[in-house]
């Protein structure tokens, strides 16, 4: 892990919902490139919101947000939406998978949004291979699977098509929202091995939300959001 470089960093963030208190507020957090960190804690905390945040989906009303060398607070909505396709693959808590669209249709829509993530291969061949290979790595190799629309999956099933969906063409951040919910332990630890490889394979910061405990010790570091109400330091770093 580059112990200098950082991948998300955040000073006196808030953020509300209208006609609510503050809901979240984070004095001091920064996430080393290349480290895969788990944020536990039950839901309701307002860890996906955090999440949200960090994507770009939702705006801080107060403090610094850098996420892969962008101020987000600085950018405009459009310009979040690109850094997000670029350089940011999610595991959405409910999937948001195209439910007309194929399983493999599904995996490469980033790259057909994000040339920089298109450009990682060398042709298209390459990159429909490698989705394969990522389906394959998470049990979705059945004959017929590729060309079958999602929506006729199992719950677990589109849960996967979304994990090689935001691990495509090589994202510098990964970020998982529950991302084993509706896995069984083998398949819940495949999965997690999946993301540390890939992860570790190309440089990438993982950032993986979950309330089960059991996960915690295969990641670098473990916060919740109580921890991160203070200063945190990367593991690694000064």
């Amino acid at each position: 892990m580059n112990s200098t470089a950082i991948t998300i960093e955040i000073s006196d963030l808030e953020y509300a919902w209208p006609n609510q208190g503050p809901l979240l507020q984070l004095k001091s957090f920064t996430v080393a490139a290349g480290e895969s960190l788990c944020l536990l804690g039950p839901s309701g905390t307002g860890k996906s919101t955090l999440l949200s945040l960090i994507a770009g989906v939702l705006e801080p009303q107060k403090g610094r947000l850098q996420v892969c060398g962008s101020a987000l607070e600085a950018l405009s909505s459009h310009q979040r939406d690109q850094l997000r396709a670029d350089h940011i693959g999610i595991i959405f808590q409910m999937f948001n998978l195209v439910p007309y669209l194929s399983v493999l249709q599904n995996v490469l829509l980033p790259c057909r949004f994000s040339p920089r993530r298109r450009n990682r291969f060398e042709r298209p061949e390459s990159m429909v291979e490698d989705a394969k290979r990522l389906l394959c790595q998470l049990g979705l190799d059945a004959p017929d699977l590729l060309s079958r629309p999602v929506r006729d999956l199992s719950v677990g099933q589109q849960q996967r098509v979304a994990a090689a969906r935001a691990m495509i063409g090589a994202p510098e951040l990964i970020i998982a929202d529950e991302p084993t919910s509706a896995l069984d332990r083998d398949n819940r630890n495949r999965f997690v091995r999946l993301l540390q490889d890939e992860a570790k394979a190309s440089g990438a910061t993982l950032l993986f939300v979950t309330h089960d405990q059991g996960l915690a010790s295969q990641f670098d570091r473990t916060v919740t959001l109580d921890d991160i109400n203070h200063i945190t330091t990367p593991t690694g770093t000064a």
